[in-house]
């Protein structure tokens, strides 16, 4: 039985796509064929049983193991699923449990940028429901209960798992790395996990690029279920074929789409996310032993 020799625990929006895809490229490296399998991050099978409106495509062993039939003569084994760190607690015994051996790999990134990229990220695609609260209104009033905002707080997860796991089974990179020079990032990820650190992977092509809707009307239309999508996809049906149908509705999205640069953070939201940030971070530096100080810079 084949099963991951390392894993990327964490954290969301930190590039862990482009990572995937440059792991994939690696002729020593097998990952899973889906990305962010989610499955060590609870028990699935239990949430199932209670709730049989709980989805997870991966929610039983056998079901993970499968993922890995693939593997033939590869020396590492690896998945992505960047919410295990956030869900520590459940996840951490899962790991321990199903896959003992692997390697820890932990990507961060300042949580400033990170919960606006996440914040873009629940506007461009809808997430949570047609009108997600804007982000000065949830670090205003609810920074305890925003799942954006409590996946910047790093340092006692983190901390958790090193506890938990000892620090040598476990690899902190940084995202601003990722971004000045992903080469010798990958290498240094190579190295970690024992396959030849000299292979360079296409490291030209970034994914994942945040884009922001032009009009949040339209994109709710175009995103969500709802009536008159239902309509028009009904219509459509006798005279476009579904690959077609979707092609469509992704050159709508894209149409209605903007760069994040056209719609930066402004100067109060960013000073409001890094004192919230603030004591979480000068505890964070200390622990990975690494200088955060331009995180905390407006």
């Amino acid at each position: 039985m084949k099963l991951p020799t390392f894993l990327i625990v964490g954290v969301q929006k930190a590039g862990t796509t482009s990572i995937y895809n440059y792991l994939q490229e690696h002729p020593q490296v097998y990952m899973s064929p889906i990305k962010e399998t989610n499955f060590l991050e609870r028990d699935w099978e239990k949430l199932l049983a209670e709730n049989s409106k709980i989805k997870n495509p991966i929610s039983t062993f056998d079901d993970y193991c499968q993922l890995f039939t693939g593997v033939k003569d590869e020396i590492a084994i690896g998945e992505a699923s960047p919410n295990y760190i956030f869900h520590y607690e459940s996840s951490a015994p899962r790991i321990q449990k199903y896959t003992p051996n692997a390697q820890l790999i932990v990507v961060l990134r300042n949580p400033v940028e990170r919960a606006y990229s996440d914040y873009l990220m629940h506007v461009r695609d809808a997430i949570g429901g047609s009108k997600v609260k804007p982000l000065d209104e949830q670090i205003k009033y609810s920074s305890h209960k925003s799942f954006i905002l409590r996946k910047g707080f790093y340092y006692t997860p983190l901390k958790y798992y090193l506890d938990f796991f000892g620090p040598e089974k476990i690899k902190v990179f940084l995202y601003d790395d990722l971004c000045s020079d992903p080469e010798k990032f990958m290498s240094e990820m190579y190295e970690f996990i024992g396959v030849d650190k000299n292979f360079v992977a296409n490291v030209s092509k970034k994914n994942q690029q945040a884009k922001i809707p032009k009009n949040q009307a339209i994109n709710n239309l175009l995103q969500r279920k709802n009536p008159l999508r239902n309509l028009a996809a009904n219509a459509l049906k006798t005279v476009m074929p579904l690959d077609a149908r979707q092609k469509l509705r992704s050159r709508l999205i894209n149409l209605n789409s903007q760069n994040k640069s056209q719609v930066p953070l402004s100067p109060e939201e960013r000073q409001k996310l890094i004192e919230l940030y603030r004591e979480d971070i000068l505890k964070l530096q200390d622990l990975i032993n690494k200088d955060l100080s331009s995180w905390l810079n407006n």
